[in-house]
C-alpha cells in the first residue's frame, strides 16, 4: 500500500490546493465599472419613475380641468332687434275664382251635343251643349193647338156678342140674353190669354234646349256626356241633379285670409298686399285689400279679409295656397326676439340673459306674434345677450360659456 500511498498523496495535494482557493479565500472586490454601470441603471429607473409621477399628475389635473369646462355649457346668444317703422305680416290664403259658377239645365231631356271641355276658354253668350226633350216638344204643340182652339172659340164669341148688342137696339132680343153673350165673350177672351201664356211658357222651357256660357271665362268641370238623361233643376232642388258644367272668371282672382284679432285694426281697405307662392320662388304678385268682414270669428278670433289680384296673365290658378304679406305699422322701435329664445314656464314667459358669465331668466310681456319673431314690450334692453334654444333645465345663476363670443363682439 505504500507504493500506491505514494503515488495517490502527490497527487492530493496538488489538487486540494483548487477548491481551497475557489471557497475558502474571500471574494474579490467590484470593479469600478460595474459600479458606474449600477449607478447609471438606477439612476434611469429613477427617472422613469419620476416622470411617470409627473406624467400621471399632469394627467389628472388636465382631466380635473377638462371636466370643470366641460360641466360649463356653450350657448349661442343674439341681441334683440329693432323694429323698424314697420313690420310685415305673412299669412296663408286661398285663391278663388272672382266669379265660379255651376251650370244646370233648366228642361228635362238626352244630351245632344256638348262642345267645350275643362281648360276651354269660352266668351258670353256661345252655344256649350243641346239638349233633345221630345216631350217638351209635344207639350208645346197640343199648348199651340188649344191656344187656336181658344181663339176660334173667341172669334165666335165676340161675333155673338157683337149681334146679341145689335139686336138688344131694337129689342129683339132681352137684355139678359145680351149680357150673357158679352160675358161669354170676355170668357173665351181670358182663355185665350191663358192658353197664349202656356204656349209662351213652353217656348221658354223649349229655348233651355241650348246651353250658354253666361259670361266669359274657363271651363273647369264638364259633367255631362252625349246620351245622359238630364234632369232640370238644380243641387238644391234634387238629390239626383247634377250640374252640367261648371264656368269660373279667372282674369281677376279673390284670396281669403284669416287676418289674427290682434291686427284687424291694422288692416284697411286699400292697402297694398303681396302674394307669394312655392311654385313662383322669388316671385310676387301685388293685390289690394278690398273689403273685409268688418267682424271678429268667435271661433278663430280672426277678421276675415278679402285680397284681389289682377290674374289677366293666368299665372295664378283658383284653388291654390299662398302667402299673403301686409305691411302693419308699428308704434315706436319695438324689439324682437325669435320664438326659440321663448321659455314658457310656470313663472310666466321668460328668455335667458347672459350676465357675467351666468344665467339670468327675465321676464318678458310680448306685444305682436307673427310666428318667428314676437315683440317684447317691456324686459329687455337692446345690449342684453339672449340664449337661443336655451334647455328645458337651465337655472338661475347657471354658468355658461358662449360659443358665438367673436361674431357677436363682431
Amino acid at each position: 500500500m505504500s507504493p500506491l500511498g505514494n503515488d495517490i498523496q502527490p497527487h492530493m495535494n496538488a489538487d486540494s490546493t483548487s477548491p481551497a482557493t475557489e471557497y475558502g479565500e474571500p471574494p474579490r472586490g467590484i470593479t469600478p465599472g460595474v459600479r458606474l454601470t449600477v449607478i447609471i441603471v438606477a439612476v434611469v429607473i429613477g427617472l422613469g419613475i419620476a416622470y411617470r409621477l409627473v406624467q400621471h399628475f399632469s394627467d389628472e389635473h388636465h382631466l380635473v380641468q377638462t371636466t370643470d369646462a366641460n360641466a360649463t355649457p356653450f350657448v349661442n346668444v343674439i341681441h334683440p332687434l329693432a323694429a323698424g317703422a314697420a313690420s310685415e305680416l305673412a299669412l296663408p290664403g286661398n285663391t278663388q275664382a272672382f266669379v265660379d259658377t255651376p251650370i244646370y239645365a233648366r228642361t228635362s231631356g238626352y244630351l245632344k251635343n256638348w262642345f267645350f271641355d275643362i281648360g276651354s276658354h269660352v266668351r258670353k253668350g256661345q252655344l256649350m251643349a243641346t239638349i233633345e226633350t221630345p216631350e217638351l216638344d209635344e207639350q208645346l204643340m197640343v199648348a199651340r193647338a188649344d191656344l187656336k182652339s181658344a181663339q176660334a172659340d173667341l172669334n165666335l164669341a165676340n161675333v155673338t156678342s157683337e149681334r146679341y148688342q145689335n139686336l138688344l137696339k131694337s129689342d129683339s132680343v132681352s137684355k139678359q140674353e145680351t149680357d150673357v153673350a158679352v160675358s161669354g165673350a170676355a170668357a173665351k177672351r181670358a182663355a185665350v190669354e191663358a192658353a197664349e201664356s202656356n204656349v209662351r211658357r213652353l217656348e221658354q222651357l223649349q229655348s233651355f234646349e241650348k246651353v250658354y256660357a253666361p259670361y266669359s271665362g274657363v271651363v273647369t268641370v264638364r259633367n255631362t256626356d252625349i246620351g245622359d238623361l238630364i234632369d232640370a233643376g238644380s243641387s238644391t232642388s234634387s238629390n239626383t241633379t247634377k250640374e252640367l258644367f261648371r264656368v269660373a272668371s279667372t282674369d281677376k282672382l279673390r284670396v281669403f285670409v284669416e287676418v289674427p284679432e290682434v291686427y284687424a285694426p291694422d288692416i284697411h281697405n286699400g292697402d297694398k298686399a303681396t302674394l307669394t307662392l312655392d311654385e313662383y320662388p322669388g316671385q310676387s304678385f301685388t293685390g289690394t285689400v278690398t273689403r273685409n268682414s268688418n267682424a271678429i270669428d268667435p271661433n278663430s278670433r280672426t277678421l276675415n279679409v278679402e285680397v284681389d289680384v289682377d290674374n289677366r296673365g293666368g299665372k295664378l290658378l283658383p284653388g291654390a295656397y299662398v302667402f299673403v304679406h301686409f305691411k302693419v305699422p308699428l308704434e315706436g322701435r319695438m324689439l324682437s326676439v325669435p320664438t326659440n329664445a321663448l321659455l314658457f314656464r310656470a313663472q310666466g314667459l321668460q328668455v335667458a340673459l347672459v350676465r357675467d358669465g351666468h344665467v339670468h331668466l327675465q321676464h318678458i310681456t310680448i306685444g305682436k306674434d307673427d310666428g318667428r319673431a314676437v315683440e317684447v314690450s317691456t324686459g329687455l334692453n337692446a345690449s342684453d345677450q339672449v340664449i337661443l334654444d336655451p334647455s328645458d333645465s337651465i337655472a338661475e345663476g347657471q354658468a355658461v360659456r358662449i360659443a358665438n363670443q367673436n361674431s357677436e363682439a363682431q
